[in-house]
Parts: C-alpha cells; structure tokens; sequence
C-alpha cells in the first residue's frame, strides 16, 4: 500500500507550523515550519519557514532552511537559506542561495 499523501493546492495560504505523519505535497504558500516524512513543493509554491524531513523534493519558492537525508532540488526552485542533508542533487537552472551540510553517514 502506497504512502497517505495530504495535498495544499495552489489557493491554499497557511499561517503555523505543519505537522504530517507521511507526505505533505504544497503547491500554495505556507508562513511556518514543515515537518513530514517526504515533503514536495510544486512550481507555484511559496514557504517562508523551515523543512525538517527524510526526503525533500524542492520545485517552488522556500526561504528557510532544509533538514532531510535526502535533498532533490528540481529547476523551476528559488531557494535561500541553508541545506543539511547527506544526498544532495540539483537540476541545472534553480536559482539557489544556499549553504550546505553533509549529515554523516552512518555505516
């Protein structure tokens, strides 16, 4: 059975912290931090606060930080803030302000 994934749509606009056991998926704009299992924002998405998860896959308009095992930033991201992670990959054309941490890997 696949993941229970919650969706924000694009007419969406929330102001406090985020709380989801699993997927959270944002295309609309959130003012707080987001906690979750996998976070995913969409191309029109606007969040200003922090990310805390295992898995991010970034495509919108973060100002904040990122703390994920996994860090997958798409073309279309605007991203400023800082970046801890222990898998980083970005596609050519996202606009990035970042600092970046490699987590250690636990063997």
């Amino acid at each position: 059975m696949g993941k229970n994934k919650s969706f924000l749509r694009r007419d969406t606009r929330i102001k406090g912290n985020l709380i989801e056991k699993e997927v959270v998926v944002i295309d609309g704009e959130i003012q707080g931090n987001i906690t979750a299992e996998e976070v995913e924002l969409f191309e029109n998405s606007k969040v200003k606060g922090n990310i805390k998860s295992k898995l991010s896959e970034i495509g919108g308009n973060l100002k904040g930080d990122i703390d994920s095992d996994k860090v997958h930033i798409r073309k279309t991201a605007d991203i400023t803030g800082s970046i801890s992670q222990k898998t980083i990959s970005v596609e050519e054309g996202a606009n990035l302000k970042i600092r970046t941490e490699t987590k250690n890997k636990k063997h």
